[in-house]
């Protein structure tokens, strides 16, 4: 018979720790929280304390039966779920079911899944820590009184179906924000000048600067040929040389923000999809011979400190592979650089064991489990590197009365470059590597070419995913566990959509995010909302009661509702008619709006249930059948690819966007890709490739 029992959220985890513990002990899984507050009311005793009332999730019957059941055959129940608020409340609520004594060491948490890590935890069980069920309690009350008490109001005053969110719609706000920013944004003309020049056969390239050591800016077709007409006949004489060696030093080790921004820009992943993938990782992989293993650290996690265990281990890894030069005198300390109001229960996203190479364990993950796996190993293990030195050089050159000037580096030493480099929203590959040909002051290079181009100050970007987790990092909105459930949930609802991989507010997400700035302001405040997250912080710590959060939070709360109650509106939203005729039933057809963009649906909905999506013709004959258009479709998941319209009886398809024109070298197709900030047009048959034409915004 076994000692005892052990309940963790999810099977794969079970299996992993099963493994570990031995035959002494049943482990099971709870599969997530058992209970909850109920859908068909608020559920929560605002008069009396705002007591909860939780019901059992249905479905979970057989589950919850399986554990009462199993927790009488043993001496002693353990509780291990995932090591945060949510696991914590998991924990407790499992410990009410199953009327364990709230006094015992039932308690049991590990920042990895790795068989030293368990082992030591059950050594030291403690109590269910109530500061931090309090927290994750006081979350959930706030985010069901703004929902449950705001919706209704909207249901009556606008439309059925609409609800708030307290997280969800300030991330509205910001997206509406940047809409109205680039909206009002008024674009500036400015000019470029690039001189190609030449010098003993080795050709590079000088950026205007300006005239004498006074940078000046051109800002007109005027001022740019004035420029060009004065050094195209005069001699371009190198002025000034100036090299120096530059460090570059190795981006921290990712927590949960990071890590989502990363896995978008490299991997193209959505941070719903990186949270996946990592809790795969995190509760163990089956790597054959080895068994089941986790892979990482908990993924949930605004830490950027590493155990001195790992980081002893990255040292001597390093020395190995790479070479004494590559590891640093002293060991690496990011705990400094924790962000303000950085929790630090946890560690950075490492892998439990820096010896599990990903191409060691290749063999035994998905492509995407290897993907996100070798992004984490390699940032962890470059964190641990030794600086980059870098040969910058910037050379100054006269012509005409004015400066240009040319700037290249070269790396001297690769450091922690060997591994892994970081990306950002402009350069998702990273920095490109610029070489100059050896110069002196006195050098007179020829002019090959002047090429002078006009350009456009450009509004601020919409936000990607990335760019959003950011923003809301920054702002203090939102925690770890936060980020992807919240961008998840204002597409669902249909306040925004998602446009080139960019947010775009809809017109239902700027009528609600306008009648909760009119009646309900401090839920749209960032700072308040900001402030409420660092509240909750402290009722975890034990420095705040949570019943006096919330009742504080209440107090306005509920005199807001009732003056929205009296004074907001009805709204009516008209759906816009698009031309076309249902062709089911013959009503007009309307544009909606959905999570993946606008949609065409009967004007006749309920009764008429027909949509269509909107084809987007792309500018391109088919290459296939020669007589169809390229259109622009999606798939079920919201993926776009592009297909002929002539389908079915043409199955052209492609993934990547065509290009307008055949490969100049063998007549095939190209197709648009993205590198390092640049458009390319790449044939899919012979590899030529070529910078596609700019198109600037009208």
């Amino acid at each position: 018979m076994a000692d005892a029992l052990v309940i963790v959220e999810s099977p794969a985890k079970a299996k992993t720790i099963s493994k570990y513990l031995g035959s002494r002990y049943i482990v099971k899984a709870s599969m997530g929280h058992i209970r909850d507050l109920p859908k068909s009311q608020t559920g929560v005793d605002i008069e009396n304390g705002f007591q909860p009332k939780y019901i059992t999730i249905r479905g979970k019957g057989n589950v919850l039966k399986e554990l009462r059941e199993a927790s009488k055959k043993v001496k002693k129940v353990y509780l291990a779920a995932d090591p945060d608020r949510e696991g914590e409340a998991i924990a407790w609520h499992l410990a009410q079911y199953l009327e364990m004594d709230e006094s015992e060491a039932c308690r049991v948490v590990f920042n990895e899944i790795t068989r030293d890590a368990v082992r030591e935890a059950f050594k030291h069980p403690r109590r269910i820590n109530m500061d931090l069920v309090n927290a994750q309690q006081a979350r959930r009350i706030l985010d069901r009184l703004v929902g449950y008490k705001i919706s209704p109001l909207f249901w009556k005053k606008v439309k059925k179906g609409l609800s708030a969110g307290r997280v969800q719609s300030v991330a509205v706000k910001l997206i509406i924000d940047r809409e109205n920013e680039i909206n009002a944004f008024v674009p500036e003309e400015y000019w470029t000048i690039t001189a190609a020049l030449s010098i003993r056969g080795n050709r590079f390239e000088a950026k205007f600067f300006g005239a004498g050591h006074e940078k000046l800016e051109l800002k007109n077709e005027e001022e740019a040929r004035r420029v060009v007409a004065a050094v195209r006949e005069a001699a371009f004489v190198v002025t000034d040389v100036k090299p120096k060696e530059r460090l570059r030093h190795p981006a921290a080790p990712f927590i949960t923000s990071s890590l989502q921004q990363e896995a978008a820009r490299k991997l193209n992943f959505r941070a719903a999809k990186t949270m996946q993938i990592a809790q795969q990782l995190y509760e163990g992989v089956d790597l054959g011979p080895e068994g089941s293993v986790g892979l990482i650290t908990y993924m949930r996690t605004d830490s950027t400190r590493l155990s001195p265990v790992f980081v002893e281990e990255a040292r001597r890894y390093i020395r190995e592979a790479f070479g004494d030069a590559y590891v640093p005198k002293e060991p690496r300390d990011y705990s400094r650089k924790n962000a303000q109001g950085a929790q630090d229960a946890h560690e950075a996203i490492r892998p439990t064991s820096v010896f599990r190479h990903p191409d060691k364990v290749k063999p035994y993950l998905t492509r995407d489990q290897h993907r996100l796996y070798k992004l984490i190993w390699e940032r962890a293990v470059a964190s641990q590197m030794a600086s980059a030195v870098l040969d910058t050089v910037t050379a100054d050159l006269a012509a005409g009365g004015y400066s240009f000037r040319a700037t290249g580096s070269t790396v001297k030493f690769p450091g922690f470059m060997k591994v892994y480099i970081e990306s950002n929203d402009e350069n998702a590959a990273g920095e490109e590597e610029h070489m100059l040909p050896p110069l002196s002051e006195g050098d007179r290079p020829e002019l090959v070419g002047l090429d002078p181009k006009q350009h456009f100050t450009q509004p601020p970007p919409r936000y990607t995913e990335a760019r959003l987790v950011k923003t809301m990092e920054e702002l203090g909105i939102g925690r770890p566990s936060t980020y992807a459930p919240t961008l998840e949930t204002i597409q669902k609802r249909g306040y925004v959509a998602i446009e080139d991989k960019k947010f775009v507010p809809t017109e239902l997400g700027i009528l609600v995010t306008q009648l909760l700035e009119e009646f309900f302001p401090e839920i749209l405040n960032t700072q308040f909302t900001a402030d409420m997250e660092a509240e909750l912080d402290r009722v975890e710590e034990g420095l705040k009661d949570w019943v006096e959060l919330l009742d504080e939070f209440y107090e306005t709360f509920r005199k807001r509702l009732a003056v929205a109650e009296d004074e907001m509106k009805q709204v009516e939203i008209k759906d816009d008619v698009s031309g076309e005729t249902c062709d089911k039933c013959g009503r007009p057809m309307v544009y909606k709006m959905g999570r993946f963009g606008k949609f065409l649906a009967c004007s006749g909905f309920p009764e008429c249930r027909n949509t269509k999506p909107i084809v987007k013709d792309v500018g391109v004959a088919c290459p296939k059948c020669k007589t169809g258009r390229i259109v622009e479709r999606r798939s079920k998941k919201g993926r776009i690819f592009y297909g002929c319209n002539g389908y079915p009886a043409c199955d052209f398809v492609s993934w990547d966007k065509p290009a307008p024109k055949p490969c100049p070298d063998c007549g095939s197709l190209m197709v648009e890709k993205h590198a390092r900030g640049r458009t390319q047009w790449r044939c899919t048959s012979c590899g030529h490739g070529e910078d596609a034409p700019e198109v600037q915004d009208e």
